[in-house]
């Protein structure tokens, strides 16, 4: 499934959790965390459990950020019959956080898979074994709280998370899940998330979190290969069927010698040009 943009909309607004399905996210994330205000939390997980098990039934894939102490959000989640598909964990800062939740589940009958965000100091270190459990399905890099937990100063071109950006893509990689990138927080920076975004497909990312449904339609772009890189992934795939054929190892497409690592990126390039079609 594609996971190109996951979009963030607060749990205590079903009006907006409504409409945000009509943004073109592959992902709506209804947040009970950040979004909610301490005194609003009990308001909206009433509201978002209501929206769940109403007639709402989106083609996204369809989230719930819970809060660290997630018993009472899962006990207003799951009454009921909800339209969901999996949760979001914040500040996951190892494998056993990923468990608990899980554990949880299981004492209610109920299993989801688990976006855990990786978005403090711990949880970069620990981001292997977090990857690697059980019923997390991706890694979601949050730099904004990471900034915030080890003092550091955000900048425009994220140097001062580069390490952290760079580590929690390696460990979805290494687990075969996805990794989704940080957000832009600058809604009118539309130039700036077009050029975030393309960073990170450039370190590993398969997708980018969004805060409003105006990011959506830039992250859903740049994470779709265009005609000439999906013409180029066709090429190599036809030059692989070729020298396969003819037993050689290595190959020529447009003046590139092409060996695994080129198949292996064109590979990925038309799976994410399916992915995107089947949106």
């Amino acid at each position: 499934m594609a996971r190109r943009s996951v979009l963030f909309t607060p749990a205590d607004r079903p009006d907006m959790c409504r409409k945000a399905p009509d943004s073109g996210a592959d992902v709506v994330v209804f947040d009970l965390e950040d979004a909610v205000a301490p005194a609003r939390k009990d308001e909206a997980r009433e509201a978002v459990s209501e929206v769940l098990t109403s007639d709402f039934d989106p083609d996204c894939e369809v989230c719930v950020r819970v809060t660290r102490e997630h018993d009472a959000d899962l006990d207003a989640l799951l009454d009921g019959d909800p339209r969901l598909d999996a949760l979001m964990l914040p500040k996951v800062e190892g494998g056993e956080d990923v468990a608990a939740l899980a554990d949880s589940l299981a004492d209610r009958d109920a299993t989801y898979p688990v976006f855990a965000l990786v978005e403090t100091a711990r949880g970069v270190l620990n981001a292997d074994a977090i990857a690697a459990a059980e019923t997390t399905t991706a890694v979601c890099f949050g730099a904004e709280d990471l900034a915030a937990d080890i003092g550091a100063r955000r900048t425009d071109d994220g140097t001062e998370v580069l390490y952290a950006r760079e580590r929690t893509v390696l460990a979805a990689s290494a687990a075969g899940i996805d990794a989704i990138d940080t957000l832009v927080t600058d809604i009118e920076a539309t130039e700036r998330l077009r050029e975030d975004a393309d960073f990170a497909i450039d370190l590993g990312y398969g997708g980018k979190m969004a805060i409003h449904p105006a990011q959506v339609p830039v992250i859903n772009d740049a994470y779709t290969p265009d005609d000439e890189r999906i013409a180029w992934a066709e090429r190599v795939l036809d030059g692989k069927d070729e020298a396969d054929a003819e037993g050689r190892g290595v190959f020529r497409v447009d003046d590139e010698m092409i060996d695994a690592p080129l198949v292996a990126q064109a590979e990925r390039v038309l799976d994410r040009a399916r992915a995107a079609d089947s949106t």
